[in-house]
């Protein structure tokens, strides 16, 4: 019988929480045509936090220190909290292909920040593939086109790699986190925090708060709060546990080519020739990723 490593299952955990993701662009698409974003992110939040207190006292493997509130506040606020207000506005400006292309990026900045905040290596191999990567997102970009669903590109881009600075800061906090507490733990706790962070914006003026509960919007929120914000964010911070950090967000680089995937199957979202191009230079930036010796040369 097959037996996986505990590498094997990290490599797993790490695949299904990025299908969970690339799925969540599509999903968010359809929940902003029947409710405000700000509602929609409370929602997830309100769902996630309903599902952990019910399983709470079975969350063990918890060493808490002096001091560790800081981190678990500052990783909760930076994801989900800032991520996904850059997020929800993004989407409102730019298609749900092009969004996640931006998320090659996050590899890169995680890998340069890790090796700073978490003495983790950078190697040249590394630098080849993020770069490949970075410069196919860029493209991307820049030969965008408005269309019904992306009336401003760049802009909405602009605030997907604003999304992506808060994941660097909620990765590399993790990180840290992941010797002394049960993933799950995390993850509940990103839920609280959110749902907290979240529930005052419910109020602002430029928040319009549903009138009537269409079935199939609710569905979304449903969605997103069971199988993105608990499972995917569970799933991917057990991967990250097992694996070094710069590792794990090279599966980040998955989301891209699955988005795009998805966003063609469910949304009807076409990308032009230029913007395939750009989406190759991603995938094959993802395949240098994966080859190679973690003895590379450092950069």
């Amino acid at each position: 019988m097959f037996k996986t490593t505990g590498k094997t299952q990290a490599f797993l955990a790490l695949g299904v929480a990025v299908l969970l993701w690339s799925s969540s662009f599509i999903v968010l698409k359809f929940a902003f045509q029947h409710f405000d974003p700000m509602v929609v992110i409370f929602g997830r939040m309100f769902i996630a936090s309903l599902c952990f207190l019910l399983v709470f006292k079975n969350l063990k493997n918890i060493d808490y220190r002096p001091g560790d509130w800081k981190l678990l506040i500052f990783m909760g606020i930076c994801e989900p909290g800032f991520y996904f207000i850059f997020e929800a506005m993004a989407l409102t400006y730019t298609d749900a292909s092009q969004a996640g292309m931006i998320c090659a990026l996050l590899p890169l900045m995680v890998a340069v920040v890790a090796r700073f905040a978490l003495g983790e290596p950078l190697t040249r191999r590394m630098v080849v593939s993020f770069g490949l990567a970075i410069v196919g997102a860029i493209i991307l970009s820049a030969a965008a086109d408005s269309t019904a669903t992306a009336s401003n590109p760049i802009l909405g881009n602009f605030l997907e790699f604003m999304a992506m600075v808060c994941a660097v800061g909620y990765m590399i906090s993790l990180k840290k986190l992941t010797p002394r507490y049960n993933p799950w733990f995390l993850t509940m706790i990103q839920a609280f925090i959110g749902a907290i962070f979240y529930f005052p914006l419910l109020f602002l003026p430029s928040t319009t708060l549903p009138t009537s509960f269409d079935l199939f919007g609710i569905s979304t929120i449903v969605y997103l709060g069971i199988m993105v914000t608990i499972l995917a964010y569970g799933l991917y911070n057990y991967g990250m546990s097992k694996i070094p950090v710069g590792q794990a967000s090279s599966f980040i680089n998955l989301i891209p080519v699955i988005t795009l995937i998805l966003g063609a199957l469910f949304l009807k979202e076409r990308l032009n020739w230029i913007q395939y191009g750009a989406s190759v230079l991603v995938i094959v930036g993802v395949y240098v990723s994966q080859g190679g010796k973690q003895t590379d040369d450092n950069a």
